[in-house]
Formats: C-alpha cells, sequence, structure tokens
C-alpha cells in the first residue's frame, strides 16, 4: 500500500480534551501534516514577490539610462529598417544641419528707402526695400501679380532713383507711383511708392504734415479710393496697391487723378496738390512703369465770356421732389444786337434725357431775371444717376433757330464737379433748405 504525498495530505484537526485527561495538563502535539500544508502557502508567494522586485529593478534601470542619455544631449533615434544581411531594425542617432538663405537686397533703389542720415524721414512708416529681419515687412500688394517689392529690373531706364532731388521754391511736393494695365483681365494696377517734400502746416515745425492720397479716374468713375494715413511726415512712404476696372476700348478716354490730402490741416481737409495722368500716354505693353511727378494746385475757376446762371435748389425728401429754379443770369454774350434769352431745363438719368421744361423768355437785357421754379421727381435711390441740364438760349425772330450762348450741368459725382457737385449734394443732404449758387456758362 502506498503513503499519500504531504501535500495531498488532510490538515489535521484539533482533538478535543478527553474527560479523563486532567484539567492544565497540555493536550497531545499535532502531527506534521499541519506544517507541511503551511509551507506550501508561503513559499509561492515568495517566488512571486521576488520575481516582482527583479522586474521592477530592470524597470528602474531602463529609465535611469534613458534619463542619462537625454541630459547627454542626444537627441531621439531615427529608426532605419533592417536590410535582408541585418537580423533587426538598427537605431542610429545623426545631427541634420541647415541654414536660411538670405534676403534679396534692392541696392539700386536706395532712394526709395528712409535714409538713416536725413532728418525728416519718416522711420514710422514701412519700408519699401526688403531687409533681412527676422519679421515680414508689412505690404498691401497684390500677390498674385507681383506687386509686392520693388524690383528694379522693372524699371530699369525709367526714372533715376540715385539722382540728387531739387525742389524749387514754392514747391509742393513729389508723388512716386507706378502704373501698368493688363489687357486680358482688363484691370489697371496703381502702385503708390511715395512721396517728398510735402509742405508743414507749422512754418517753425518740419513734419506738421499728416498726408494719404486720393485716386479718382475720370469722367465717370463715382467713387475714390484713399490710401492708409501717414502721421508727422512731409516724407511719407505709402508701399499700396490699388486695382481699377476699365474696359480695354475706354482705356484711352480715361485721365488718373492722385491728391494729395493734408487730414490735420482743417476740418475739411485741405488739398496739398494734385498730379494727373492721362491713360493715353501709358505705353501699350504691359510692362510695369514708375513715374515722378510734381504736386499742381486745383485750377480756380474763372469768370466765363459766357455769362453766368443763378441757380437755386431745393429738396423735399417727403415727396422725393427736387425744385430748380432758374433766377437770374449776368454778362450773357449775344451773337448780335438782339438781346432775348430764355433757358431750357433737362431732367437727365444716366445720360438720358427724362424730362424738358423752359422758362419765359426776357427781352432786351443782357443780364435777365427769369424767377421760374420747375418740379422734378427725383427718389433717393436715383441721386447719383441723376442730373440737371440748363442751357441758355437766344431767342430769334421769325422761323430761325434760336443759338446756344452756354450751358451748365448740375449732379452727382458721375457727371459734375467743383460748385456743381457741392451745390447738388449740399441740397440732398439738407433737405428743405434751398441752396443757391452762381454757375459759370461753357460751350
Amino acid at each position: 500500500m502506498t503513503q499519500e504525498p504531504w501535500f495531498l495530505s488532510r490538515p489535521a484537526t484539533h482533538r478535543p480534551l478527553s474527560a479523563s485527561q486532567p484539567p492544565g495538563q497540555d493536550p497531545a502535539p499535532l502531527d506534521n501534516d499541519g506544517d507541511r500544508s503551511l509551507y506550501g502557502v508561503v513559499l509561492p508567494l515568495a517566488a512571486t514577490s521576488v520575481l516582482v522586485l527583479a522586474a521592477l529593478l530592470v524597470l528602474l534601470l531602463l529609465l535611469a539610462r534613458r534619463r542619462k542619455s537625454a541630459d547627454d544631449g542626444s537627441g531621439p533615434s531615427i529608426v532605419v529598417y533592417p536590410s535582408a544581411r541585418s537580423g533587426g531594425p538598427q537605431f542610429l542617432t545623426k545631427e541634420i544641419r541647415f541654414s536660411l538663405p538670405s534676403l534679396r537686397q534692392a541696392a539700386s533703389l536706395s532712394d526709395l528707402g528712409p535714409n538713416a542720415s536725413d532728418p525728416e524721414s519718416d522711420m514710422d512708416t514701412d519700408s519699401l526695400v526688403p531687409v533681412s529681419s527676422g519679421h515680414a515687412q508689412r505690404s498691401n500688394s497684390f500677390s498674385c501679380y507681383g506687386l509686392g517689392a520693388i524690383d528694379p529690373a522693372l524699371y530699369h531706364g525709367t526714372l533715376d532713383l540715385e539722382e540728387d532731388l531739387q525742389f524749387p521754391e514754392g514747391h509742393l511736393g513729389r508723388l512716386w507711383f507706378s502704373l501698368r494695365y493688363e489687357p486680358s483681365t482688363e484691370k489697371l494696377l496703381v502702385s503708390l511708392l511715395k512721396a517728398k517734400n510735402l509742405p508743414s502746416r507749422t512754418v517753425a515745425s518740419a513734419n506738421a504734415c499728416d498726408p494719404f492720397v486720393r485716386l479718382q479716374l475720370f469722367p465717370d468713375e463715382r467713387r475714390h479710393l484713399q490710401s492708409r494715413q501717414k502721421k508727422k511726415t512731409c516724407n511719407p512712404y505709402f508701399d499700396e496697391t490699388f486695382v481699377l476696372q476699365v474696359p480695354s476700348k475706354e482705356v484711352g478716354d480715361h485721365v488718373l487723378k492722385l491728391s494729395v490730402v493734408d487730414s490735420g490741416r482743417s476740418k475739411r481737409r485741405g488739398v496739398i496738390g494734385h498730379v494727373t495722368f492721362p491713360l493715353s500716354d501709358l505705353p501699350a505693353d504691359s510692362e510695369q512703369q514708375l513715374f515722378k511727378m510734381d504736386l499742381e494746385k486745383e485750377p480756380t475757376e474763372k469768370t466765363s465770356d459766357l455769362g453766368e446762371l443763378l441757380v437755386s435748389l431745393l429738396y423735399n425728401e417727403n415727396l422725393h421732389r427736387l425744385s430748380v429754379t432758374v433766377m437770374a443770369a449776368r454778362r450773357l454774350k449775344f451773337q448780335d444786337e438782339r438781346q432775348d434769352s430764355y433757358v431750357r431745363v433737362t431732367l437727365n438719368q444716366q445720360y438720358r434725357t427724362v424730362k424738358v421744361k423752359r422758362t419765359s423768355a426776357v427781352k432786351g437785357t443782357d443780364s435777365p431775371s427769369y424767377s421760374e421754379c420747375f418740379n422734378f421727381r427725383v427718389p433717393l435711390a436715383h441721386v447719383d444717376v441723376t442730373s440737371v441740364g440748363l442751357h441758355v438760349h437766344q431767342a430769334v425772330s421769325g422761323y430761325g433757330r434760336d443759338k446756344l450762348i452756354g450751358k451748365c450741368v448740375l449732379g452727382s459725382y458721375m457727371f459734375a464737379r467743383g460748385k456743381a457737385l457741392s451745390q447738388w449734394n449740399t441740397a440732398f443732404t439738407s433737405p428743405m433748405q434751398p441752396v443757391q449758387h452762381w454757375h459759370a456758362l461753357c460751350e
């Protein structure tokens, strides 16, 4: 009969005290089966604890080695996939060096950038010449047209930028700008570069000027574009590009006007001067052309040799009614001794005559008084496309045709300029208030 193994033996149980055993005497000792069962539980637990401690020790060693390699400055390893000969992946560390190329310097355009030796140079404005700096230069140029930075090759032989600037007495300033027309897209690109020698508001101050440039396209452009304002400088740098839509068939009929305005001169923003450039003088090729032109004063209105006409405007915004009163005329130039005249008034919308009215004829004087009022319906939505034409005629007796002495046009920016435009705008911005002006007659 075989003996049962020790780890399968039953644990010993306590035996109760027998009645014959005297009190105070120890019970009989247990057998060895209880000790063997205790060893079977403790030994596996001890082995498992040793394995766990060993694994933790290995993990701590790996972490310490990785931290030491990071402190030494070595970067992360690059994994190189094994070839057919090698058995496993290889880990290599390699330093990659690179350098950024330097930006292009436009040395030939030193006249465009602010000069450090020039005490009147505007150091707060953005430079047109790109320099190697940590930040990018700001520009409003259209990158799709390649007008961001000034390229000297585009202006080769067009303008000498290194010349000595000589300004005569009473000079209003000089403006640099470039033009390019693209027939494929029918776009005119105007790049404002800079202005120099602008007059200062205060005689004792050198940079008391806050200029900006206003762009207008004559004759049918109703709105204008405007550059950013430069503070406290008589030599501003703009570096801005504007796009104007001009049909190819009408390029030669337009004139570009650039007006330099000092916003701090008065509340009405006094105009320093302007330059005009007929687009018919623009070369046919699509290359960009650089120009410099001196500013000129706006020509003063001269007294017409044909005579003058006094007109009053009044607008009723509730009834949408424009009242045109032909009051009087003076110094009319008649073609013969007969001095009989009348005024024909026409209401036009988008160059199309809508209504025609006329005054009574006044005889025997070159300074007649008409004093007649005509009412026209003009909604506010149609103000910008409406004009009023006044034609002074010499009345001819018999069956002859009346002769035109002169005319004037009152209307929006699309049709009128000067006093005619100012009176028109004032009448609609100040309704129910009559506004009257003398207007010189033209042929």
